[in-house]
């Protein structure tokens, strides 16, 4: 990176509560000089450092493939709940529309530091019996065969919402009581979505000797 001019970073899923987050801490950061995101539709922030394109199909990039070059870092945000859905449904919404698009960006960035968000229990081996960790685990292995400079694989639990966001997920509502709590009995399932967003830039910037980030480390490198 050079440290005079920061980095250049696309964030998928800003219109969710996780990528809203994240994009929160790359425009605050000094070491992010440059946001590109692409959504379905429009986020609402305007910021100089922000550039945004609409584009409705993200299982075909190339109408605008040529705009994803140039950029140093993804923070891929991207995701639905497997609540109510059949595997193969699942398995296209998150496992083939995560892999089509960051095939694309390896083509245009070959040295780009790839950070896909999954979710703690995730399955690595891809034979358990939770469909949804089976799927991730899939992504996650998979992403890892791509030619990027390197990818990380985040597995956030319990995440704490930033203040003032506007996509906090609705559920929250109900259990965001429970956070102290959790911080005491078990702390090594909650994080913020700062946390996650600063060790998202921490890794773009410096790098990690995991690919694998369960919550301590999201937490430990938050701080560092």
């Amino acid at each position: 990176m050079n440290s005079t001019s920061g980095i250049n970073v696309i964030i998928t899923g800003v219109t969710g509560m996780v990528g809203e987050g994240v994009l929160f801490e790359c425009l605050q950061e000094p070491e992010v000089a440059q946001v590109l995101v692409v959504n379905r539709r429009p986020c609402g922030v305007v910021h100089p450092k922000l550039k945004e394109i609409i584009h409705q199909n993200f299982f075909d990039l190339s109408p605008i493939e040529n705009q994803l070059a140039g950029y140093h870092a993804c923070f891929f945000c991207l995701g639905v709940s497997s609540v109510g859905m059949k595997e193969a449904e699942y398995r296209h919404l998150t496992y083939d529309l995560t892999l089509h698009a960051a095939q694309t960006l390896a083509r245009q960035n070959p040295q780009m530091v790839f950070c896909y968000v999954s979710g703690a229990g995730t399955d690595s081996s891809e034979k358990g019996r939770s469909m949804w960790a089976r799927v991730k685990g899939k992504t996650e292995n998979d992403l890892l065969k791509l030619p990027f400079k390197s990818v990380y694989n985040f597995r956030p639990a319990f995440l704490e919402p930033t203040p003032g966001m506007k996509n906090t997920s609705k559920y929250y509502k109900y259990i965001g009581w429970l956070a102290p709590a959790v911080r005491v009995l078990a702390p090594h399932y909650i994080s913020t979505l700062r946390d996650l967003g600063q060790a998202m830039i921490h890794v773009a910037t410096k790098g990690y000797q995991k690919q694998i980030l369960e919550v301590p480390d999201i937490k430990a490198l938050a701080k560092a």
